[in-house]
C-alpha cells in the first residue's frame, strides 16, 4: 500500500558531514556574492566620478577659440623677412612654426591663435 503524500514530502535531516559541506557551500557563495557586489560598487563609483569630473562634450575651455558659424578663421601670422616655414604643429590653440630664417639659422615660433599673436620665438643653435 502507498504512503500518504504528506510523509514523502518532509525532507529528512542530513547526515553531518552533508551539512558541514553545505554550510560551507552556502559561506562561500555568500562571501563571492559580497564580493562581486563590492567589485561592481567601485565600477559604478568610478563611472560617476569621471562622469562628473570630465568635461562634456559642449562644454568650452577658456583658451578655445570660437569661430563663427560657416566663416573660417583667418588672420596673418608675421615671421621676419626671408624665413621659411619648415614644418609646423598644432596643440590646442597653439600653433608651432618651424622656420629657416634669413641668415640660414633656424627658429621656432609659437603662436597663440586665441590671442593672434607670436607668444614665444626659440632659437635652435647647435652647441
Amino acid at each position: 500500500m502507498a504512503r500518504p503524500i504528506a510523509e514523502e514530502d518532509e525532507e529528512k535531516p542530513l547526515d553531518p558531514a552533508a551539512e558541514k559541506v553545505r554550510r560551507k557551500l552556502i559561506r562561500f557563495m555568500i562571501v563571492n556574492l559580497g564580493l562581486l557586489f563590492l567589485a561592481l560598487m567601485v565600477v559604478i563609483g568610478a563611472l560617476v566620478y569621471k562622469a562628473r569630473n570630465a568635461p562634456g562634450a559642449g562644454s568650452v575651455h577658456a583658451g578655445d577659440v570660437q569661430a563663427p558659424a560657416g566663416a573660417p578663421l583667418s588672420g596673418d601670422i608675421v615671421l621676419p623677412v626671408g624665413a621659411k616655414v619648415v614644418s609646423q604643429a598644432l596643440s590646442g590653440n597653439r600653433l608651432s612654426i618651424d622656420a629657416e630664417l634669413a641668415d640660414g639659422s633656424r627658429s621656432i615660433f609659437l603662436y597663440d591663435i586665441a590671442e593672434r599673436r607670436v607668444i614665444g620665438q626659440f632659437a635652435i643653435r647647435n652647441k
